[in-house]
């Protein structure tokens, strides 16, 4: 069960390692302005605070990441909490789909890995 939920956990962190690079190095581009369903001009005037919120993902894959090498599951809760709350704040701001994207996986994961944690 470890192992499905470390994997699941990294999943999580590569998605927003994902976002990192979309919302920081693509959101002004033809594939960001198609996933975000924006116009150049609205693409060109949200680009900074896109790269702000992609570096914001970056923090939670690399706390993901540091709780997993370090294997300290009272990090990888936290990382996973704040991802659910980001991702339930971005559904209910800007689109549904953010709930299907960023917080269904955490929540999948942050199961997988109480799970895990009560088998110690």
């Amino acid at each position: 069960m470890k192992v499905i939920a470390s994997i699941l956990v990294f999943l999580v962190a590569a998605i927003h390692v994902a976002f990192l690079v979309l919302e920081m190095f693509y959101f002004d581009d033809p594939i960001g302005r198609g996933i975000f369903n924006t116009t150049p001009e609205d693409s060109a005037t949200m680009a900074v605070l896109a790269a702000n919120q992609g570096l914001y993902n970056g923090f939670l894959a690399a706390g993901l990441i540091w709780g997993l090498v370090a294997r300290k599951t009272d990090v990888v809760f936290f990382f996973l909490g704040c991802v659910i709350v980001a991702g339930a704040y971005g559904a209910a701001t800007a689109s549904g789909t953010i709930l299907l994207v960023q917080a269904l996986p955490a929540v999948v994961a942050l199961v997988a890995t109480l799970a895990a944690r009560a088998k110690d």
